[in-house]
């Protein structure tokens, strides 16, 4: 049994910390403007208390989120995106399902096959099946990559293919222009493994087409996220 987020020793209510880092994770907003937002509410905290409820909080959090259980027919789309750290290159190396949802990411200082191969393994150990089929890029170290974690699995490489790998890589550039950078590969990794797990839950099966059902499912989003965060009461 999963134990409850403890909140002991904290002023304020688990209501306001949970709500302060959705808003934080969830939108494009800085702590002072989620700091803001929370003092129209009549809530003064300041910005870096809100920093300091997301480094201890939102990694318990994002264990707790619901995953998608996996599938064999499932199509992973996967690439990789550069970010400068003081001054440095780093990849993120991101999958992505056929739905959109981000299945995995893992920050790494190069781009070649050894990179690749990684988040193969890594996804493979967590999801415990093959996809039915990968697309990338035309980067060469994922087809040597995927010839040696799973030779079977069918594997499309096209730039024109893989928009909707491209296309998840565009929330975390608006946050990193908002945030003005990140300060290490270690603080990349564990807000983008946050960021991802509460982003997921905004992404709507692809049945989900009318208003309605999108009205619904956003409420299934609010339910899980206060799931997740211990404030259902």
């Amino acid at each position: 049994m999963t134990r409850s987020v403890s909140y002991t020793r904290h002023r304020f209510p688990p209501q306001i910390i949970a709500h302060a880092v959705w808003l934080y994770f969830r939108f494009p907003l800085s702590l002072r403007l989620v700091e803001e937002m929370l003092l129209e509410r009549g809530i003064v905290v300041s910005y870096e208390t809100i920093r300091r409820w997301g480094r201890k909080f939102g990694p318990e959090y994002a264990r707790r989120l619901r995953r998608k259980p996996p599938r064999s027919n499932d199509v992973w789309h996967l690439d990789e995106v550069v970010i400068s750290i003081a001054g440095k290159k780093h990849w993120l190396w991101r999958a992505v399902d056929q739905d959109g949802y981000v299945l995995d990411e893992v920050v790494q200082g190069c781009r070649n096959t050894k990179a690749a191969k990684r988040l193969l393994i890594r996804r493979m150990k967590k999801q415990g099946v093959a996809p039915k089929r990968i697309i990338t890029d035309e980067l060469p170290s994922y087809g040597a990559a995927k010839r040696q974690v799973m030779p079977s699995v069918e594997h499309r490489s096209h730039k024109g293919l893989n928009n909707r790998a491209e296309n998840s890589h565009v929330p975390l550039r608006k946050r990193e222009r908002m945030m003005q950078g990140f300060r290490s590969a270690g603080g990349l990794q564990r807000f983008t493994t946050i960021f991802s797990s509460v982003r997921n839950l905004s992404v709507p099966p692809r049945s989900h087409r009318s208003a309605l059902a999108t009205h619904l499912h956003r409420l299934q989003e609010v339910a899980a996220w206060k799931a997740a965060t211990g404030v259902l009461a």
